[in-house]
């Protein structure tokens, strides 16, 4: 008897982001080839309306394997949603959904053991309700959107990916081989997990807790105003910034400056210095050999006792700990 794999559905349709489908089918075959050729893996299929080319946001075209229909009542493991965004004529981006894609999602998530969206894929699986009660993020720029949309979800724009019970959501981009491999990982073990990931000559596996956020990739606030101000504070993290200097600043009262905070970027000044601290301390700790203390001082946090209790309110790990996962080479003379 042949080894049964698990069955795989890529939802194809128009103007979806290429890599949120080729990223995932090229790590379940990687998979195969480390488990080899007669062992359990994968049998990934592209489903599509039709069996008409599909031309994805980048113009490259794609051929489904079966149609909807097809695999419609199917014993699927794995339904995987890709998404797609538009530009409007400020040049925001926005996620969107064609309802006929959402129906049929809808449709063929009651046969399936799991659910995952790759990106903004995240949208179609809200519109198909199958979010709802459950926390989820997506791409980080249409984070709001889906926030806003759906108030059912609790929506959480940090994490590359979420997996909420039976239901998985993935962030943008490079996030899907996260996501993919995280699957793998549920399916087969950490182990080939890792030898995939090497595979894909990726430094390392991040976990579902590693951020997608930076705090200067934001996007740019609503006024001049609160961009300059964002400049200010990137530029002094290692003083004692106040919300009553950054009122001064700006020349606005305190309360009217935790209001302007709220509004633009949905938090308060205290909560963006630290992440902004919180960021440079990232990255300090990625790529140089500087102490716990010295990194404490230069990102304004003073005491290493506050850069460790930032980091657990932050990333729900210490600084030690983030270390050890995510360092990078040290250049020569660091």
């Amino acid at each position: 008897m042949s080894p049964v794999r698990r069955f795989i559905v890529v939802v194809l349709f128009e103007g979806v982001d290429l890599l949120d489908v080729t990223g995932p089918p090229e790590v379940f075959s990687l998979l195969q080839r480390e488990m080899g050729d007669d062992a359990t893996g994968y049998r990934v299929v592209l489903a599509a309306r039709t069996m008409d080319p599909v031309t994805t946001a980048a113009g490259v075209r794609i051929l489904p394997d079966v149609t909807f229909e097809e695999v419609s009542g199917s014993s699927i493991d794995t339904l995987l949603v890709p998404g797609a965004v538009a530009c409007d004529s400020r040049g925001r981006v926005r996620a969107v959904t064609d309802p006929d894609v959402v129906a049929r999602v809808k449709t063929l998530a009651g046969t399936t053991r799991r659910v995952a969206s790759v990106c903004v894929g995240a949208h179609i699986l809200a519109e198909a309700g199958l979010l709802d009660g459950r926390r989820a993020t997506t791409h980080w720029s249409t984070a709001r959107q889906l926030a806003a949309e759906h108030p059912a979800i609790e929506v959480d724009a940090d994490p590359i990916f979420i997996r909420d019970g039976h239901v998985w959501t993935g962030a943008g981009i490079s996030a899907c081989l996260d996501l993919s491999l995280a699957l793998v990982a549920d399916d087969f073990g950490e182990a080939l997990s890792l030898r995939v990931a090497r595979q894909l000559v990726m430094y390392l596996k991040r976990p579902s807790g590693q951020s997608q956020f930076s705090v200067p990739l934001e996007p740019l606030s609503t006024t001049r105003r609160m961009d300059e101000l964002r400049h200010y504070i990137t530029r002094n993290l290692a003083e004692h910034l106040t919300v009553a200097d950054l009122a001064a600043e700006v020349h606005v009262s305190e309360r009217q400056l935790t209001r302007i905070f709220k509004t633009e970027l949905g938090m308060t000044p205290a909560a963006y210095i630290e992440a902004a601290r919180v960021e440079v301390a990232r990255n300090q700790l990625e790529s140089t050999d500087a102490t716990l203390e010295r990194i404490a001082s230069t990102c304004g946090f003073n005491t290493t006792d506050t850069l460790i209790r930032a980091f657990r309110r932050t990333l729900d790990t210490t600084p030690t700990a983030y270390r050890k996962r995510f360092r990078s080479s040290v250049p020569a003379g660091s």
